[in-house]
């Protein structure tokens, strides 16, 4: 038995490579679990790709996502604060690398504004 471990672009790199053999999504399923067990994408996940292959779209890669947003410190907020006393909100939220709701959440929570 061999040892190697596909990531998701071999494993979907094999799935163009079935779809292009016009096999079915779970005949595609089938045989990667024939060969990789429990390392096998599901077969949901084999549906998904194969539509997505009928509609023209072949990229193996994750795409990027937004991930969560920058968290910061309150002690980072009042810092700036402290520094810029009359920085807008919006200043405060591109220094910070944040959205301005997220500095208007925190202002209202530390009680510095009241709206």
């Amino acid at each position: 038995m061999s040892k190697f471990k596909p990531n998701k672009c071999h494993l979907r790199e094999l799935l163009i490579y079935f779809f292009n053999l016009e096999k079915s999504a779970a005949e595609a399923h089938r045989l990667l679990v024939e060969a990789y067990n429990e390392a096998a994408l599901r077969e949901k996940t084999c549906r998904e790709r194969f539509q997505k292959f009928k509609n023209g779209y072949f990229d193996v890669e994750d795409k990027d996502r937004g991930g969560r947003l920058k968290i910061y410190e309150d002690a980072e907020l009042e810092e700036l604060l402290a520094e810029y006393s009359s920085q807008t909100q919006k200043k405060l939220a591109l220094i910070l690398e944040v959205t301005e709701q997220a500095v208007s959440h925190r202002l209202k929570s530390l009680g510095i504004i009241h709206k």
